[in-house]
């Protein structure tokens, strides 16, 4: 019984530091690789990144139509781009312009009905 009672005496000894060892890997762990770990934070902050860019890209369009339809306020019409728009809408064109008809095929092989 002495073997039993040595081995009892010096697990006493290892068991705090092992339990130690064994919560500072758990942690460490999941510091790395965790749901809020580093690698976590490198990702949000490159989904950050991208969704600023995107809201950069997002505020120029904005901005562009915006001033676009500023110019359209009936307060302060721009005649040319009255013109503009009233030639897109309903397909009106000067007599000096040149219109240039395309054939367009859809991916079924239809055509939109206009001639070669």
């Amino acid at each position: 019984m002495g073997l039993i009672e040595e081995i009892r005496r010096r697990a006493k000894h290892v068991v705090g530091p092992l339990f130690g060892i064994v919560a500072v890997a758990y942690f460490a762990y999941h510091t790395v690789h965790g749901d809020r770990g580093v690698l976590a934070l490198l990702q949000m902050q490159e989904r950050v990144a991208e969704a600023e860019h995107r809201l950069d890209s997002l505020e120029k369009q904005k901005n562009h139509w915006e001033s676009r339809v500023k110019l359209l306020h009936p307060d302060s019409i721009d005649r040319d781009m009255l013109d503009e728009r009233v030639r897109i809408m309903l397909g009106y064109a000067r007599a000096d312009d040149l219109v240039v008809l395309m054939h367009i095929e859809s991916s079924k092989g239809e055509t939109d009905g206009l001639t070669r």
